[in-house]
């Protein structure tokens, strides 16, 4: 019997696996919906999970939208500010807010489409092109001016290096004293170069760094001499439609009918202020913008979308404070890259921080707060660091006879300028040897301030001096 058993087991098997196969294939049609549907929810659970992870990263950085009004309305109710601010994160804005007027006259509000004169942000738009341009073997940065403007003083010695650093030598032509007679007046570019040819160099090129607005005159030309276009053409194709920028352009003058804001100076009120031509500040300040755009330009700038990563590396400050066309500030802990700007009543400012992917950018058309502190002191709001609203004393009700004791022309020894003070109604005024006037504010008897140079006058009446206090220096002035 066990014989035959096994003869007959030998015999099924085929049969037997043949059964066993179909049972499998039946098995694993009823089963496999059930697995798939479980990887499915595992997927599913797991996209959640990553969702979540996701939204929770973006709401990581709270942003507090209320104190960021709150602190720009206190600055525009005390007259402090009129301008527009802009922070962006991974390239996306996060907060916007205009304060002020865009025509104070007439009352027209500015708002976050406003465009500004940005000043001296325009060297960073001229940097970028003239990097662009040495990326195709236009130019190196080691070129020397005589190929473009052998009339210059030691242009055989300077090379765009050392204009793209400050380091060139030559002497900044808006600081000459025949400036202010034709800043409004429109200007060639040969009436120009003539006059900046003719002005002694400052040092020898390479010597140190000083900041020269003549230096990137001539960088925009150089630009037009070598591509054969003008300098806001290059703007435009090279960057401006490059990365998508709505509201950016080379300068004319101002019109409010196309959104663009006047500037002003306030003296008990906001007053109208003159404006240069822009066909004087070229490559060195010509450029209108938002601070939308300049937040925009930035992170396309850091995130390779204009240059190279070893270009932008060149524009980097790294020993000093100053790079190529491209400054550098600090947020506490935290380092910032960019450029602040200075033209007529505008102020400005932009700044990236690479180690956040923040940019913040502040335009303003009138105030006596620098840009500069209204930008770090938002981010500081920004980044939910310790933040107390500032706090306004009211100014000092002076009659215009009261400031009869302050006037007349001061000296100091080893300094190479004189102040004189002088009274528009109930402000003081003063003006430096060159320079345009000033109008100072007082909260406290016998000391005046202008803050966005930081400065504040003490005056001693009894000893006919003054005290000039910036930048950490103090300096004792007396009356001739």
């Amino acid at each position: 019997m066990k014989g035959q058993r096994m003869f007959f087991w030998f015999l099924s098997k085929p049969l037997i696996l043949l059964r066993l196969k179909k049972a499998i294939v039946t098995i694993r049609s009823e089963i496999n919906p059930i697995l798939n549907r479980m990887i499915m929810r595992r997927n599913l659970l797991a996209l959640i999970l990553a969702i979540g992870g996701l939204n929770f990263a973006a709401s990581a950085q709270t942003i507090n939208s209320a104190k960021l009004d709150s602190f720009l309305n206190v600055l525009a109710a005390n007259n402090k500010t009129m301008g527009s601010i802009a922070i962006a994160q991974n390239g996306k804005i996060v907060y916007q807010k205009a304060v002020g007027y865009a025509d104070a006259g007439k009352q027209i509000a500015a708002n976050t489409k406003t465009k500004y004169r940005i000043g001296s942000i325009t060297k960073m738009f001229t940097g970028v092109i003239v990097m662009q341009l040495a990326e195709e073997g236009k130019l190196t940065v080691e070129t020397t001016l005589d190929k473009f403007y052998p009339q210059m003083p030691n242009a055989g010695k300077i090379t765009v290096a050392m204009m793209l650093s400050h380091r060139s030598g030559l002497h900044n032509f808006t600081n000459d004293p025949a400036y202010g007679g034709y800043m409004a007046t429109p200007q060639t570019h040969e009436q120009l170069l003539s006059r900046m040819a003719a002005m002694a160099p400052d040092f020898e090129p390479g010597e140190k760094y000083a900041y020269c607005n003549t230096n990137f005159v001539l960088l925009g030309y150089i630009i037009e001499k070598i591509t054969g276009k003008p300098y806001a053409e290059e703007i435009k194709e090279r960057i401006v439609s490059k990365i998508g920028l709505a509201d950016t352009y080379y300068g004319g003058k101002i019109n409010v009918a196309n959104s663009e804001a006047l500037p002003y100076k306030y003296n008990g009120g906001w007053q109208e202020g003159p404006q240069t031509d822009m066909s004087i500040p070229a490559g060195a300040g010509a450029i209108e913008s938002t601070p939308a755009d300049l937040v925009k330009f930035a992170d396309a700038l850091f995130s390779g979308k204009l240059i190279s990563n070893a270009s932008l590396q060149k524009m980097m400050p790294v020993a000093e404070s100053y790079g190529f066309a491209m400054g550098k500030s600090n947020l506490d802990d935290k380092i910032g890259y960019g450029h602040t700007g200075a033209i007529d009543a505008y102020r400005s400012i932009l700044s990236y921080f690479p180690g956040d992917k923040v940019a913040v950018s502040y335009t303003a058309n009138g105030g006596s707060i620098s840009t500069e502190k209204i930008a770090l002191d938002a981010l500081r709001i920004y980044f939910n660091k310790p933040y107390a609203l500032p706090v306004f004393a009211k100014p000092l009700a002076l009659s215009s006879v009261d400031l009869d004791k302050y006037l007349g022309v001061y000296s100091s020894p080893g300094f190479p300028l004189k102040i004189t003070f002088t009274k528009n109604n109930t402000t003081l005024m003063g003006t430096a040897t060159g320079q345009a006037a000033i109008a100072f504010e007082t909260t406290v008897k016998d000391v005046f301030t202008f803050e966005p140079a930081g400065i504040v006058i003490e005056f001693d009446t009894a000893k006919n001096q003054f005290t000039l206090k910036q930048n950490g220096n103090t300096t004792v002035f007396t009356k001739e």
